[in-house]
């Protein structure tokens, strides 16, 4: 669930992760400052190379030796690409970060020979063409990435290689055939609608349904908020959306489920979301064809942290059917990780760091039911309640683990029942609160704060949160 995205966009790779001139490089060049950032958000998941990037990427221009490697012109990002970072190098950082790749495969200039041979070069052991390459080149055994993405958001006319959905549906198919003829334990994801305003979601979804069903475990979802207009209320809302398009998608896969007849449930992948809209009109006024320019580099306040907050609080409540999920993305592309190339703190944490690194750590177990009684106000075509919970229960650890938002302008006092569960002791109670909705983080001043909770022997919670406060508490809890 907690998954993140890096792509060859931007700072991303070049300066971001990979940046062997830093005085925090190791010997192949990854940042050690980055990884040891990364390593307190805990993310089991991280997708590769795209984004837009993969739909005109040839991943061969990636492997072999660096000096032999060609440039390239990035089309997606009109950007320079020297393919320094490639196959490899993502493969043995994922190890560094302690994290599972998803591979996304090129499905706009390319499509079934070139997955079909990325795949053997992959997870084949040995024997072949492409597998004896891949141990020429440095790997030895297969990499066995086994969750792999079939394009990415081809319902986009933007998108290198943009098809109808009935194009894509046919190749994803058969995509998705070829691949598993090499490794039948692979598990795919189909390419779903880009933003839930998209005018062809809905046809979309059912028309490449009818198509992979049979062929994929999961459907993608992209979604991104802004807040253009500067109004709170209707921002904190976006968690109503987020909400309705995971419904929507919902609704629309069992009843092509319904309509085949089938047992298999659909699963959804949520592999991009996020806040975005502050680099916007500066990515526009970029030179083109640059090295690693500075592209989407929002700067996130702390609006932005309370609407991520409330967007994870919904991926959780949804954590029956949505089994991925990936901010997008992870360092230095609207990412909640920034760096500098010189100069210190070489690292910094982004306002929205704060509320994920907590939803990564502790967001795991089993997603519990949670009634709400709560006041609500209305935007646009939603009631949004002032107060928000997420519950979850780590058996492993024994512990009940609230998430919780106050998006009211006044306090708020909680009362929460806890049904089937015996509480013991508080391990913490934090808040993210009192800064200024524009409030970034550049200088690292924000923090959590301690938060006061009162639990009582009739396994009652009581709490007053802050004004526009995002709040989690962790207590020992057996069953």
């Amino acid at each position: 669930m907690w998954g993140s995205f890096t792509e060859q966009l931007g700072r991303s790779i070049y300066t971001g992760i990979y940046q062997p001139d830093h005085p925090q490089a190791d010997d192949k060049g990854f940042r050690k400052d980055v990884i040891q950032a990364i390593s307190q958000l805990n993310v089991p998941l991280i997708r590769y190379p795209g984004g837009n990037f993969v739909s005109g990427y040839n991943w061969e221009d990636g492997i072999g030796p660096k000096e032999k490697r060609p440039t390239r012109l990035d089309l997606a990002w009109k950007s320079i690409e020297t393919n320094e970072f490639g196959l490899h190098e993502f493969m043995q950082w994922c190890k560094l970060v302690n994290a599972q790749p998803d591979m996304a495969i090129n499905l706009g200039t390319r499509g079934i020979d070139a997955a079909r041979n990325l795949i053997e070069y992959c997870n084949f052991p040995k024997g072949t063409y492409w597998s004896d390459l891949r141990r020429k080149n440095g790997a030895e055994n297969p990499f066995n990435i086994k969750l792999w993405s079939l394009g990415n958001e081809m319902d986009g006319d933007w998108q290198i290689g943009h098809k109808t959905a009935h194009e894509y549906g046919r190749l994803a198919h058969e995509a998705a055939k070829v691949m598993r003829l090499v490794d039948p334990s692979i598990e795919l994801v189909a390419s779903g609608s880009s933003l839930h305003d998209m005018e062809t979601f809905g046809n979309w979804e059912e028309t490449i349904l009818d198509d992979v069903y049979d062929d994929v475990e999961y459907l993608s979802l992209h979604q991104y908020y802004d807040n253009y207009e500067h109004d709170i209320s209707k921002f904190l809302a976006s968690s109503e959306d987020f909400d309705a398009f995971i419904n929507d998608v919902i609704a629309i896969c069992d009843a092509v489920k319904a309509r085949k007849h089938s047992n298999k449930i659909m699963y959804l992948a949520m592999d991009e979301w996020n806040v975005w809209y502050h680099s916007k009109s500066a990515d526009e006024k970029q030179k083109p064809w640059q090295i690693a320019p500075h592209l989407l580099e929002d700067h996130y306040n702390f609006a932005d942290a309370l609407v991520v907050g409330a967007l994870a609080i919904v991926l959780m409540k949804h954590a029956d059917r949505v089994k991925i999920g990936c901010l997008a993305q992870l360092v230095n592309v609207i990412a909640p990780i920034m760096t500098r190339t010189h100069g210190n703190p070489s690292v910094w944490y982004q306002s929205i760091f704060y509320p994920f690194m907590q939803v990564s750590n502790f967001g795991q177990g089993t997603a519990l039911t949670v009634k709400n009684d709560v006041s609500t106000y209305h935007v646009d075509n939603h009631e949004v309640p002032y107060v928000d919970v997420a519950a979850v229960y780590n058996d492993k650890q024994q512990e009940l683990i609230l998430f919780i938002e106050n998006k009211a302008n006044v306090s708020a006092q909680l009362c929460s029942k806890i049904n089937n569960l015996v509480l013991k002791n508080v391990i913490s109670a934090t808040k993210f609160s009192g800064y200024d909705f524009e409030l970034t983080n550049e200088k690292q001043i924000m923090k959590f704060q301690n938060l006061t909770i009162e639990v009582n022997d009739n396994n009652q919670i009581q709490v007053e949160l802050d004004p526009y406060s995002w709040n989690v508490i962790r207590i020992a809890a057996h069953d």
